[in-house]
C-alpha cells in the first residue's frame, strides 16, 4: 500500500488538494502519451464543450477503467491506495476522462465543483476525489488547472449553465475569489494532483502553441454508492493492479481495452434535459 504521511493527509483536508511530482516516471507517461496520440477510438469518442466566450475544449469520457493502458493508470496501486487513504476506505472507479486542450484553440473550463454535478447523480456525500495526471507540461500559458485553496470547506454550491458548461453560482465565485488564494497548478509530464470534489477549480483557454493533454481519473467511496442510476456507474469493485502493469501492458489502446462504457455528447445533453443544468465536467 502506498501510504501518505500524516502531514499530507492534513494538507489535503485543509487545502483540498495535493500535488505529487513525478508520480509516474518518464517511461510510463511516454507510453500513455504515445498511446493517446495515435488512438483512433479516443479521437472518435471525443467531443467539445464551449466556454462562456464560445471557445471549445475537447474531452473524451468513459465509465469503466478497462484493461488497456488507461485502465492501468486508473487501477494502479500508487494512485488508488492514495485515494483510499484520503477518502477513508474502499473506492471504486467513477469515471475517467482525457482533457484535450489543443494549441491556440483549447477552450476554458469555468469555475465549478465536481460535486456540483455528481450530487445530482445520486451521490449523497462528498466522499469523492479526482486525480489529474499531466501528459504535457501544464503552464499558465496553455491553461493549467487553477484551484481556490481551501474552498472545499464551503460545501456544495449551486451551478448554472455558462456556455455549454455548468459553472458555480457567480455571486459566490466573486466572494470566493476574495477569500481564498488562487493557485495555478503547474505540472510537468508525469506529475499528478489529487483534489477534493468540492474544491472550486477552473482553467483558462490554451493560448500557447503547445498542447495540454491530461488524464483525469475520478473515484467514489464504496460506502457512498449512488442511490439511483445515472450516466456514471454505481459501485463496481475496483481490481487494483501492481504499478508495474503500466509498462507490462504498454501501448494498448481503447480497441484492445474491452468495454469501457463511453459517454458521448448526446448522453450528456439528454442528462442535462432531465436534471436541468448538470453537465459533464472538468
Amino acid at each position: 500500500m502506498t501510504l501518505l504521511s500524516k502531514n499530507q493527509e492534513e494538507e489535503f483536508q485543509d487545502q483540498g488538494f495535493l500535488i505529487f511530482p513525478k508520480l509516474f516516471n518518464n517511461e510510463e507517461i511516454q507510453l500513455l502519451k504515445q498511446t493517446a496520440a495515435d488512438d483512433r477510438e479516443l479521437e472518435k469518442q471525443s467531443f467539445g464543450r464551449k466556454d462562456a466566450n464560445g471557445t471549445t475544449v475537447r474531452l473524451a469520457l468513459w465509465n469503466q477503467p478497462g484493461d488497456g493502458i488507461y485502465g492501468m493508470f486508473a487501477r494502479c496501486n500508487k494512485l488508488v491506495d492514495k485515494m483510499e487513504q484520503l477518502l477513508g476506505g474502499e473506492v471504486y472507479h467513477y469515471h475517467s476522462k482525457m482533457i484535450l486542450k489543443d494549441p491556440e484553440i483549447g477552450g476554458a473550463w469555468e469555475w465549478h465543483q465536481d460535486y456540483g454535478y455528481w450530487y445530482n447523480f445520486g451521490c449523497l456525500q462528498p466522499l469523492m476525489a479526482s486525480a489529474m495526471i499531466a501528459l504535457d507540461a501544464a503552464t499558465k500559458e496553455n491553461g493549467c488547472l487553477q484551484v481556490l485553496k481551501g474552498s472545499h470547506h464551503w460545501g456544495r454550491i449551486d451551478h448554472t449553465l455558462t456556455g455549454d458548461q455548468a459553472g458555480a453560482d457567480q455571486e459566490r465565485i466573486d466572494v470566493a475569489l476574495q477569500r481564498f488564494d488562487r493557485i495555478h497548478v503547474k505540472l510537468e509530464p508525469g506529475d499528478a494532483v489529487i483534489f477534493h470534489c468540492n474544491l472550486l477549480h477552473r482553467s483558462d483557454q490554451n493560448r500557447s502553441k503547445k498542447a495540454r493533454w491530461a488524464l483525469v481519473c475520478c473515484y467514489n467511496a464504496a460506502r457512498n454508492n449512488p442511490y439511483k442510476e445515472s450516466l456514471h456507474p454505481t459501485y463496481t469493485p475496483l481490481i487494483k493492479v501492481p504499478d508495474s502493469s503500466i509498462k507490462e501492458v504498454g501501448i494498448r489502446r481503447f480497441a484492445e481495452s474491452g468495454d469501457v462504457g463511453w459517454m458521448g455528447k448526446n448522453q450528456g445533453r439528454n442528462i442535462q434535459k432531465s436534471i436541468d443544468v448538470k453537465q459533464v465536467d472538468v
